[in-house]
């Protein structure tokens, strides 16, 4: 059975877009502002599948945000290289060149570090094959700058206060040689370390060290006793003549110098009845051409 009603229509189905306003004839009055349309709110976005690629309307170059020029750290006018490592420090960042002589160098170093502590090692242990065998390279090599003893402990500590003096004969303008007068390199030495903060091991032990080493290679009428005793005195002369010229008496010519020691005993303490002879004792040497 048909019927006569009709059926409601569809419901009208929204425009995608804004809403246009239909064509208005011209006013006759004056313009009337109309308010702007909102834009249309773009539709949610569903989250991006992490194992799918990267969306198509996406790009995938250098966005806006990331400057493409050079960065802080890039000089102007070269390229970024991000795939070069960044410097390893130390000798590590070296070139090779400049590697390979640090590596000799500090193996040079090294050897020459062992080389010395063996040989002071032969020197001060006991008497054996290998120190029988090298006893002269041994002695060449610690006389008379390395040498060890052991003075200052047993037996018989030092009991004497032992001054070194020299004096040298110039020659004047005239031509006539003339000695001067005695000049204490002890005491010149216990001066520049008294009350010294960092005192000079030079100043401490080279002048007493080099007449020590004298003494031990000389007799009682200061003849040399064999090698040891003829370097000792080029040692010892040498010395004196380096401290001459820093005391300014090389200013003129020097021809001749001699030496002595001024030996005097330590005084016995006030609580001792122990009793001293605290004279002083002079050992001159002979005159030494220079």
């Amino acid at each position: 059975m048909e019927s006569n009603e009709r059926e409601p229509a569809e419901a009208a189905v929204p425009q995608a877009g804004p809403p246009v306003d239909p064509p208005v004839d011209p006013p006759v009055g004056p313009p009337v502002r109309r308010p702007v349309a909102a834009a249309a709110v773009p539709p949610a976005r569903t989250p991006p599948d992490p194992q799918a690629g990267p969306p198509a309307d996406e790009p995938t170059g250098p966005s806006a945000d990331q400057p493409t020029g050079p960065s802080a750290d890039q000089p102007a006018g070269l390229p970024a290289d991000p795939a070069k490592p960044p410097r390893a420090p130390g000798i590590a960042g070296l070139s090779t060149p400049y590697r390979v002589v640090t590596a000799l160098a500090l193996a040079a170093v090294g050897l020459a570090a062992c080389g010395h502590l063996a040989m002071v090692f032969l020197h001060v242990a006991p008497s054996n094959t290998v120190s029988k065998q090298h006893a002269r390279t041994v002695d060449d090599w610690i006389y008379p700058e390395f040498e060890q003893n052991w003075k200052l402990f047993a037996p018989n500590p030092l009991q004497q206060n032992i001054a070194v003096e020299v004096r040298a004969e110039v020659r004047t303008p005239g031509g006539e040689p003339v000695a001067g007068g005695w000049r204490d390199l002890s005491a010149q030495d216990g001066a520049a370390i008294r009350h010294s903060l960092l005192p000079s091991h030079t100043r401490q032990n080279e002048l007493r060290r080099a007449w020590d080493f004298f003494t031990g290679s000389h007799g009682e009428d200061n003849k040399p006793i064999g090698e040891r005793g003829e370097l000792s005195e080029r040692y010892l002369r040498r010395i004196a003549l380096n401290r001459l010229t820093e005391d300014g008496t090389a200013r003129e010519e020097i021809v001749r110098i001699q030496l002595r020691s001024a030996t005097r005993a330590v005084a016995a303490p006030p609580w001792s009845d122990e009793k001293t002879d605290t004279q002083t004792y002079y050992r001159e040497l002979p005159w030494w051409t220079v």
